[in-house]
């Protein structure tokens, strides 16, 4: 459900075809030194004349545009015809599409648990060992991405089946530079240093955080992201994972640790603009202007890459608006630089040589590179260049990317349906309206057991 803020506005299912020299290249191939132009040279040895590469996926609106972009250059340059489509409802209709035997070549989604299901069913084609190993050698803390790449069959064998490509960075705080400037605050490095930016505020007559969980029937996600960026700044890894997987239980003590500490904040009515009783009632797509009310009705807030969209008109990042890490504890240095991310993977449902060669353009430098030059687009590949980001907030993103030691998925999205879009939800809802954490967690335990 989160996926479809970040995706962009649903529209009616599209499709184009592109083929060798049909579209107009964004970027003059050699042109501009800071491509890997050599890549799309290497490119043009693989002779695709005649074949079809059919690709369904997530992308609609100005982010299908931004992918067209992309994949006219994988046209231009084998002579294969690409066709690419997806639909409002692309979660269903994939599953419709490969399980009637009429899938597409490759498949793009942001939800590892259903890739999974796809995967248990036998749906998938392997990438093979070699891609997870070219996953951990070439991208920044490739260990994880390979990891979350990894699904298992349908005799429960373990297989890299997806490969990530596009990458939304969560764990951000969004801040008005110049109203820390007039009240002399300085970006927290610490979680500690946060508490403290905090009490500052509060002492200063202001509020810390603006805060809203409202959208519609999935009312309460926001929430979920604090819950999870927490988990990974006070838990290791391995406990992330046993968590989103349910080994450890929502009403483990570690887990009621995390729901506590956001609850002191969104429950707080010195912390959060509008009082507690404004968190839930306040749509998340609004949360964010009390930043630039005059006065500031809030001086932080909490959320993903994509919420400059819901900025008020006018504003300018990197001007008028910026963003720090949600910063990890210098008391559990043990941890590092753990970072929480959504985004898409790729996977082969109609095996052909050109969905093998589609994946391959895909490891090449240049084929992140020509959507980084653009908008809405990191990448943890660590040979990419840096400098075709188009935006000093699009680099910075994709440094803190590359700088995270550890890196996991959005962690309600790959929880069943029943718990990540449903129950988490409502109990973060009850969580701000006053029920304890406790509570909380064993409701949400409750319902996950409900589905064994």
């Amino acid at each position: 459900m989160k996926k479809t803020f970040l995706l962009g506005t649903a529209l009616v299912a599209l499709a184009f075809a592109a083929s060798a020299g049909a579209a107009e290249l964004k970027f003059k191939p050699g042109e501009d030194s800071k491509f890997h132009w050599a890549n799309f040279d290497d490119l043009k040895k693989v002779d695709l004349k005649g074949e079809t590469l059919t690709i369904f996926g997530p992308w609609r609106g100005e982010d299908e545009a931004l992918a067209r972009s992309v994949l006219d250059y994988f046209a231009a340059a084998t002579g294969a015809e690409v066709k690419y489509s997806s639909s409002e409802n692309y979660e269903q209709q994939i599953v419709i599409d490969t399980q009637a035997g009429s899938p597409p070549n490759v498949a793009i989604l942001p939800q590892p648990g259903l890739i999974q299901d796809l995967a248990s069913k036998g749906l998938l084609s392997p990438l093979g060992d070699d891609t997870a190993k070219w996953v951990k050698d070439n991208y920044a803390a490739g260990d994880s991405w390979a990891a979350l790449g990894t699904f298992k069959d349908k005799d429960g064998k373990p297989g890299f089946y997806a490969l990530p490509y596009k990458i939304d960075v969560k764990g951000l705080v969004w801040y008005s530079p110049d109203n820390f400037d007039e009240a002399g605050y300085k970006v927290p490095k610490t979680q500690e240093e946060l508490t403290a930016l905090e009490q500052k505020i509060i002492a200063d007559g202001h509020k810390p955080w603006c805060i809203g969980l409202g959208s519609g029937g999935a009312t309460g996600w926001p929430a979920t992201d604090w819950v999870e960026d927490i988990m990974l700044r006070t838990q290791t890894p391995d406990v992330y994972d046993k968590w989103v997987s349910n080994e450890i239980k929502f009403n483990d003590p570690r887990v009621v640790n995390a729901l506590s500490i956001f609850a002191k904040v969104a429950t707080d009515d010195k912390m959060v603009d509008g009082g507690a009783a404004a968190v839930a009632a306040t749509d998340f797509r609004d949360s964010p202007k009390g930043l630039f009310a005059v006065p500031p009705k809030c001086y932080l807030h909490h959320q993903a890459s994509f919420i400059p969209s819901f900025f008020p008109e006018g504003v300018k990042l990197g001007q008028d608006a910026d963003f720090f890490y949600y910063p990890a504890y210098a008391s559990k240095p043990e941890l590092g630089t753990p970072l929480e991310v959504a985004g898409t993977l790729v996977m082969i449902t109609k095996d052909s040589k050109a969905s093998r060669e589609f994946i391959k353009f895909l490891q090449m430098p240049l084929a992140h590179e020509l959507w980084m030059a653009q908008k809405s687009f990191v990448t943890p590949l660590k040979e990419a260049n840096k400098e075709t980001y188009g935006s000093a907030a699009l680099k910075k993103q994709g440094e803190i990317l590359t700088e995270a030691t550890t890196i996991r998925f959005d962690g309600s999205d790959m929880m069943p349906g029943k718990i990540g879009a449903g129950s988490f939800w409502t109990g973060m809802v009850d969580m701000v309206g006053g029920k304890s954490p406790e509570a909380v967690a064993n409701d949400i335990q409750k319902s996950w057991d409900a589905i064994k």
